[in-house]
C-alpha cells in the first residue's frame, strides 16, 4: 500500500503545511503588496497554560494583512480565541476570551536580516512559506494570566470547611482549639455529665 511522500524544501527538511501556512507566492515579492487573510482554524494542543488556555478544536480566528516588504514579508492583523479554565482562588469554572495583536516578519532566506540575525531573532520562510502557529501561540500564551481570577474581589475558599467565602453568610467562622488543650477537653467533656457519687 502506497503512501503520499512528504512534500521537502529546497535545504532537504519537511514544508509546513494546513491551514496556519500562508503561501507568500500569492502576495508576491515587490515591494509594497499586500493581501488580507481571514481563517477559523481549530486549535490545537499547546494553547494552554495550567489553569487556563484555549480548548482543544475551539476556533481560532486569523484576521492579518501580509505586506511584501524589502527583506522578506510583514504579518500584521489579531487573532480570537474563546477560553476556559478555572478560578486560581476559588476553583470555579472560567469562560473568557482572547485578542490579541500579531506582527512578525517572516525574512526571505537570501535577505540581509536571514544573514545578520540568529535563527531566534526573526522569523523565517520556508520555500515561500509562512508558519503562523508559533507567531500565534505564543501571543496567546503571553496574554494569559498565569493565575486567573473569576473576579477582582475574589475571596477563594475557607481554609476550614472548603466553601467558597462568597456563598457564606456573614460572620461564618470555625471554633479553634490550641492542640495542647485539646486532650484535657476530651477527658474532662465525659465527667461533666456524670452524677457525683456520695
Amino acid at each position: 500500500m502506497s503512501q503520499n511522500p512528504v512534500s521537502r524544501s529546497s535545504s532537504g527538511g519537511a514544508l509546513p503545511t494546513g491551514p496556519w501556512v500562508i503561501d507568500t507566492r500569492d502576495v508576491g515579492r515587490r515591494p509594497g503588496m499586500s493581501r488580507r487573510y481571514h481563517r477559523s482554524i481549530p486549535a490545537p494542543d499547546g494553547f494552554s497554560l495550567d489553569m487556563i488556555g484555549v480548548p482543544r478544536g475551539e476556533e481560532i480566528t486569523l484576521d492579518v494583512r501580509v505586506d511584501s516588504v524589502m527583506e522578506g514579508v510583514l504579518v500584521a492583523g489579531t487573532a480570537s480565541a474563546p477560553l476556559t479554565g478555572e478560578c486560581s482562588r476559588c476553583l470555579e469554572p472560567i469562560e473568557d476570551s482572547a485578542e490579541v495583536e500579531i506582527t512578525e516578519l517572516f525574512a526571505y532566506p537570501d535577505s540581509a536580516t536571514e544573514q545578520s540575525t540568529d535563527p531566534d531573532e526573526v522569523s523565517r520562510m520556508v520555500d515561500e512559506l509562512v508558519d503562523l502557529e508559533p507567531v500565534v501561540r505564543d501571543a496567546l500564551l503571553l496574554s494569559l494570566p498565569s493565575s486567573p481570577l473569576c473576579a477582582e474581589t475574589c475571596q477563594g475558599l475557607c481554609v476550614e470547611c472548603g466553601r467558597r467565602w462568597a456563598e457564606l453568610e456573614p460572620g461564618h467562622r470555625h471554633e479553634t482549639i490550641d492542640p495542647r488543650w485539646a486532650a484535657l477537653l476530651e477527658r474532662t467533656s465525659g465527667q461533666e455529665d456524670k452524677p457525683e457519687e456520695n
